[in-house]
């Protein structure tokens, strides 16, 4: 019975439509809506997807970039109704489920293989 429950309130806070599919290791672009007293935009956020944690309406993703030299994270819930849409602008081959060790490396050790090579 709780179970059941538990199911219907996960369904009701998932999103409605799709988002682009997109795996770790990928380049995305997220465009997120930001709201400034009466007004909204979007604001852009590009980087490399290195991890995706949970399951339904609580799944989040975390993209990291670099930002004036200075490596800077972001998490995103995917269920998130502030995310517009994401784009996959690259999509990399890499053989682990999380990319911690970026934070270690910077320029070119710091690059994905090229699912294309």
């Amino acid at each position: 019975m709780a179970s059941n429950a538990l199911a219907i309130i996960d369904q009701e806070n998932r999103r409605k439509e799709k988002l682009a599919d997109f795996r770790i290791g990928d380049t995305v672009k997220i465009s997120v809506k930001i709201k400034e007293g009466g007004k909204e935009r979007l604001q852009t956020y590009s980087g490399v997807v290195i991890a995706r944690k949970g399951a339904g309406a609580s799944e989040t993703f975390t993209v990291r970039r670099i930002s004036f030299g200075e490596g800077v994270e972001r998490m995103f819930p995917i269920h998130s109704p502030s995310i517009a849409k994401i784009e996959v602008e690259s999509s990399s081959q890499v053989r682990r489920a999380k990319l911690y060790f970026l934070r270690k490396r910077a320029g070119k050790t710091a690059r994905l293989k090229s699912e294309h090579a």
